[in-house]
């Protein structure tokens, strides 16, 4: 066996070793569900144009997102910049952490209404084992009562996708209104 067979066995060994824990079943804090997400992003949204009225028109822009840790690590602030084609607006994410629930609790507050209400939050976790973050609440679509829900996937070191998907059926059926991909800015 040469060195570098032996150095790629031992590498594997160790990692097997270090994961084995985590692939156990161990439980773990979700408290750095968002830590992926600290720094700065370039953002590339795609929004559809009407939101559960069967439209199939997607509109496809840019922005920013910055994101930075509060209360000790139990909450986020992403600082947004959205450039619609219709007019460029500013939001913030807000996110807070029960640790005794394991769930994070997302608001959304959108620079076009800033002194509107805050929709209530979505509020869920990552599946460690699919690496997914999915997300649910309550929010009103033009009057009538809709059921959100945030999706995070993809995530690596410098990219990320996140989707927003809503039903109008209780969860029976989703559409999904927005995606974007995230990527780090150095």
């Amino acid at each position: 066996m040469n060195l570098a067979t032996k150095l790629a066995a031992a590498l594997f060994l160790a990692a097997s070793l270090t994961a084995a824990p985590a692939m156990a079943g161990a439980p773990r804090d979700h408290a750095h569900d968002f830590d992926f997400l600290i720094g700065k992003w370039k953002v590339h949204h795609w929004r559809l144009n009407g939101r559960l009225v069967g439209s199939h028109d997607w509109v496809e822009f840019d922005g920013t997102s910055r994101l930075w840790m509060t209360m000790d690590g139990h909450g986020t602030v992403d600082d947004n910049y959205l450039a619609l084609p219709s007019g460029p607006y500013r939001a913030v994410g807000i996110r807070g952490y029960d640790p005794k629930t394991q769930t994070w609790a997302i608001w959304w507050l959108d620079g076009r209404n800033a002194n509107g209400p805050l929709a209530p939050p979505t509020i869920g976790n990552f599946d460690f084992k699919n690496g997914v973050g999915t997300f649910y609440g309550d929010d009103i679509n033009n009057g009538k009562p809709v059921k959100v829900r945030y999706t995070w996937s993809k995530i690596t070191k410098n990219s990320a996708h996140w989707e927003q998907a809503e039903s109008p059926d209780r969860g029976k059926t989703w559409e999904v209104n927005w995606r974007m991909d995230f990527t780090r800015v150095p």
